[in-house]
């Protein structure tokens, strides 16, 4: 991905998670590659990176220690596994409008078990496809094999794993100086989870990153990890004004970074030419669930239910013997997404800084094709666990109460990232600069 000298990178810390995947070395790339592209972002560049694995592994998942109060669960009542008549199948459903489709086409009620026995009614493919078809979000279990053979497999594995294109020149723009993103703008139209870990690593060193949400959409589950040092505002994009409002703030944007289905933004009439119109030296990264070619790249989807569709799931199954889908220990997918999608930011931004305009596309499936590469043996032995030690001494007076927040696993130069504004609800901030 570079074609610079990087600087020295060092590893820390022990142990793993346990998975058939190699998630901790690739939790610590992942962290690790996102590091090096700041490190060689600043004025002069930095020397010296230095990666805890342990650390970087639990911010694969949640990193808040609620003191005195309840954070939200992950996943909303009926979302999960369920059989049907020829395997598995998962249905998310944590967005209301998600669930509300699930129930729709299955003909049910809001009851777990109501939904499982509607559920054993359907082969997992015609399923899949309803709920798809309605505007849900629902992901049958494969194995490898199978992904292998499906056409949307066949389309990822043919893809690189960051779509670059380049816009020819622009002019050069000045480098931060020291280790700093302060004065960076950054426009965050991403959700649940990969882009707020992206911006939420960006904010962690400075940069301003206003992230803006829908009045309908809410992601309590994780807005306590993802909103850390952002400004979050709501627009709703269906109203005039509101669109309008959003290409102003475009306009003075140094990056945009969304992670809407690749055709969302051309129905809204902001497209990639639009957008260059707007801005045209705008930094801008996308993401998607499914990959950018084949017959699901307009598909919604989370990384629970890529897991399922590729293999990840159903290969943990078949391999520990359990009687259900075996998914990763943490949603690394969406995790390492993220960095990966900080990481083409900062080195899109090296470029502009250089007279370049580039912009750059990442994906969920394509992510996953890469740690399928990467199995291991099963093993608890130097198992990673949280411990007291793990978090910082501090207490993050968070929107919702105080808690302690696991350490930052990234020294850059011995600067660590830092987030001066607590987590908070969404939209609680103007949409503005």
């Amino acid at each position: 991905m570079f074609g610079e000298a990087v600087p020295s990178y060092s590893v820390q810390g022990s142990g793993h998670l346990p998975s058939f995947y190699k998630v901790s070395d690739f939790a610590e790339a992942s962290v690790g590659l996102a590091g090096v592209a700041l490190a060689r972002f600043w004025d002069g560049g930095a020397d010296q990176v230095l990666v805890d694995r342990r650390l970087a592994s639990l911010w694969f998942y949640m990193t808040l220690w609620a003191d005195g109060w309840k954070a939200s669960g992950l996943w909303d009542a009926i979302a999960g596994d369920y059989q049907c008549r020829d395997g598995w199948i998962r249905l998310h459903t944590n967005a209301p409008h998600h669930r509300d489709v699930a129930l729709l086409v299955l003909g049910t009620k809001a009851d777990r078990a109501a939904v499982a026995k509607a559920v054993l009614t359907w082969r997992g493919v015609e399923l899949e496809s309803a709920v798809v078809a309605a505007g849900g979000c629902g992901a049958q279990m494969r194995l490898p094999h199978d992904w292998a053979e499906h056409p949307q497999g066949r389309a990822i594995a043919a893809e690189p794993l960051v779509h670059w294109d380049d816009h020819g020149v622009c002019a050069p723009t000045a480098a931060p100086e020291g280790p700093s993103l302060r004065g960076l703008k950054v426009l965050d139209l991403t959700r649940v989870l990969a882009g707020p870990v992206a911006t939420r690593f960006l904010a962690g060193f400075g940069a301003d990153v206003l992230r803006i949400d829908p009045p309908f959409w809410n992601e309590p589950s994780v807005e306590m990890e993802v909103t850390l040092s952002k400004c979050c505002a709501g627009l709703d994009l269906r109203i005039e004004t509101d669109l309008e409002h959003l290409k102003q703030l475009m306009r003075e944007a140094d990056v945009f970074v969304h992670g809407y289905r690749a055709d969302a933004l051309d129905r809204l009439g902001i497209g990639t030419e639009v957008r260059r119109e707007l801005n045209p030296t705008l930094v801008d990264v996308r993401l998607n669930a499914y990959g950018w070619s084949g017959p699901w790249v307009n598909r919604r989807g989370f990384d629970s239910l890529v897991q399922m569709s590729c293999g990840i799931a159903g290969l943990g199954m078949e391999l520990s013997g359990s009687d259900r889908p075996k998914p990763l220990p943490v949603q690394a997918l969406d995790h390492g997404a993220g960095y990966l999608v900080a990481a083409c930011i900062l080195e899109a931004l090296s470029a502009r800084r250089k007279g370049r305009l580039k912009s750059a596309k990442v994906s969920l499936a394509r992510v996953a094709h890469l740690l399928m590469a990467n199995r291991c043996e099963w093993d608890t032995s130097g198992a990673i666990k949280q411990i007291p030690s793990d978090f910082n001494a501090t207490v993050e007076n968070t929107g919702w109460g105080p808690a302690h927040r696991v350490k930052a696993p990234l020294q850059i130069n011995g600067v660590t990232p830092h987030w001066a504004i607590a987590a908070g609800p969404l939209r609680r901030h103007r949409a503005a600069w």
